[in-house]
This record gives C-alpha cells, sequence and structure tokens, in this order.
C-alpha cells in the first residue's frame, strides 16, 4: 500500500478508505459480525482509514466493537452536524452540540480520541468562528487529532482558513466532497482550493452510488435498494453516460468497480477515496484492483465522456445552499421587484 500524507497533517492513510455507512443495521448489513470481518480484512489488505459519522445509525457501534484490540492501527474519522433526532439543538456546529456530540461518538467508538473530526454538512446558522473555537478546544484538549469539513462550498473553505488564521485558531484539515466518473463538479473550484490551502481531501461516492459497478443498466432493472428513495439512481443522463463507461472499462480490460475507483484516485488533489463495502464479497471485488494505474489515453477517453469540472447531475446526498431550496431567500419582496 503506498501510503499518502493527509494534507498538512502528517497523518499517512491509504489512497483506500473504508466509509462505514453500509455497516448501521438499519441501512447496510444486518449482521454486526460480517461488518466486522470487513473491517478486518480491509485492515489486513494495508487500509488505515476508517470513516464513519454520528448520523449513520449505530455504524460507531459497530464500528467501535470492531476494532478492539486494533484501535492503534487506523485512523479513525468521524462526523458531526447533521440531525441525530427530533431535538432541533442535536445537530449543527454550535458549541453546545460539538460538545456533546463528540463525547456521544467517543463513547459509541469505545475510544479516547478521534483522529479526524468532521463536520457533516456546513451550518449556515452558526458563525463559523464558534464552530472553530469548540474544534480547537477538542484538539487542545487531546479528544480530537485534526478537524474537517464535508461538503463545504470552496468560498466556505477559504473564509474558514481565514477565520482561523485571523483569531488564532486550528483550521480544518480536510474536506469530504463528493466525487465520481460521473460527479466531477469539484475539479473545478473545490479540489483546486483545497491543494491551495494544504488541505487532504477525502472523497465520498467513487461508484456513484451504485450506478458504477456495473449492474446497473439502461432499459434494465434497477435492484439498488436506494433507487426508492434517490432521484439520481434512475435519472436517464447518468444511465446514458453509465452505457458510453461500461465499454471503455470492458477495452481497458477492467471491471466497472476497478475503473471507477482508480478514476478518483488519479486526481493530483484527492488523498483517499471512500469504498463503501457492505459485505466481504463485495470488499473483495474491490481490493482485487488496488494495483490499477489508469493510463492517459484511459483518461482522455473519459474526459471526452464526462469532461472535467463537470456533473452530469446532483446528487441527492448533496449539500445544497439554503437558497436553492428555499425560494424566499433568492426573490425580493414584491414591492421591491420592479426597477421603477
Amino acid at each position: 500500500m503506498r501510503y499518502r500524507t493527509l494534507g498538512r497533517t502528517g497523518i499517512k492513510v491509504s489512497p483506500y478508505a473504508l466509509g462505514t455507512l453500509m455497516f448501521a443495521t438499519s441501512v447496510g448489513n444486518a449482521d454486526p459480525a460480517e461488518s466486522a470481518r470487513v473491517l478486518h480484512k480491509a485492515l489486513d489488505a494495508g487500509i488505515n482509514f476508517i470513516d464513519t459519522a454520528d448520523a449513520y445509525g449505530d455504524s460507531e457501534e459497530v464500528v467501535g466493537k470492531a476494532l478492539r484490540g486494533r484501535r492503534d492501527d487506523v485512523v479513525l474519522a468521524t462526523k458531526f452536524a447533521r440531525p441525530t433526532g427530533e431535538d432541533p439543538n442535536h445537530q449543527g456546529g454550535s458549541r453546545r452540540w460539538i460538545m456533546r456530540a463528540v463525547e456521544h461518538s467517543l463513547r459509541r467508538l469505545q475510544t479516547d480520541y478521534i483522529d479526524l473530526y468532521q463536520v457533516h454538512r456546513p451550518d449556515p446558522s452558526t458563525d463559523i468562528e464558534e464552530t472553530l473555537s469548540a474544534l480547537s478546544d477538542l484538539i487542545h484538549s487531546g479528544k480530537v487529532r485534526a478537524i474537517g469539513t464535508s461538503g463545504l462550498p470552496p468560498s466556505d473553505i477559504v473564509e474558514a482558513q481565514w477565520v482561523a488564521e485571523r483569531r488564532g485558531l486550528e483550521r480544518f484539515r480536510t474536506e469530504q466532497p463528493v466525487y465520481s466518473l460521473l460527479n466531477r463538479g469539484i475539479e473545478r473550484e473545490v479540489l483546486p482550493v483545497a491543494q491551495r490551502f494544504g488541505l487532504g481531501t477525502v472523497v465520498w461516492g467513487p461508484l456513484g452510488q451504485g450506478l458504477l459497478t456495473g449492474r446497473v443498466r439502461k432499459g434494465g432493472e434497477n435492484d439498488l435498494s436506494r433507487a426508492r428513495f434517490f432521484k439520481h439512481l434512475t435519472d436517464e443522463r447518468r444511465l446514458d453516460v453509465v452505457e458510453r463507461l461500461i465499454p471503455l472499462a470492458a477495452e481497458a480490460g477492467l471491471p466497472m468497480t476497478h475503473l471507477a475507483m482508480a478514476f478518483t484516485i488519479a486526481h493530483p488533489g484527492v488523498t483517499s477515496t471512500l469504498l463503501g463495502a457492505r459485505t466481504e464479497a463485495q470488499l473483495d471485488d474491490l481490493l482485487a484492483g488496488l494495483e490499477v494505474a489508469l493510463t492517459d489515453d484511459v483518461l482522455d477517453r473519459i474526459d471526452e465522456i464526462v469532461p472535467p469540472g463537470t456533473d452530469v447531475s446532483p446528487v441527492d446526498q448533496a449539500y445544497v445552499p439554503p437558497p436553492l431550496q428555499s425560494p424566499h431567500l433568492r426573490r425580493r419582496p414584491l414591492a421591491e421587484r420592479s426597477a421603477a
């Protein structure tokens, strides 16, 4: 395994990291024992980076139990900020919630420190200085080693870096955006900004949430369980692109999964890509592609199908700024809309 440095933290991590949403028994593998076997097999293969979140059902508990006796072997990351219940204060980036959320995660993970603690989604209602101040205190207390974000727009990444420098606070050291053959939008601004500030980038969704496994074909039956909830898994534009990528993978002599995973770690701005194996068989398939390196010719062909810096269409789980969700935030009152 060729380990990479996570931004400027000095922490060495594997280019493939293990995402554990599928360890949650309610949405992924209902058998925690098999999830533990997946985790152990990943560690045995040289993967040393494990990512979870407090919003992933019981994933943190499953990970914590599976890591007994092997905690010191891994770089352990988790996230906060997404809702974890009905209480409106059990979410976001406020100091009040951060201090509670970290204690909950430490208990569930059965550890006394978190290597990377990430803001799961931006919280426009909380001043970024408050969030950074609370997270800085966690670093100074030894409960957290480094901090990062997930889904932060590039302008917010810059603002957070400026606030940290101006106020003498700890800096965000990583960003976790969506990135795949179908979603290359981060190449336009997010990755260049991350590189400029020395952030490590840990990308999620490299298999297009299942569309890039080779199992889903246009006109065929979509057996992805999540397709009932997410529009992007049945989007005709995405399916059209998949149909063009499948023969490219075949010509390169690669399974679609290997093409998709290798593509994400070929970008110099990407540190690690999260593989979300639910079963041992899925992990075995992905581990078989550890040595795949895409040639310039293959990458050029991909650029022709999905131009650099473009998204075929957005994914449902991606962060959407409030003005794009609420019409009243992008429309003046009726009485003020005319020019005269």
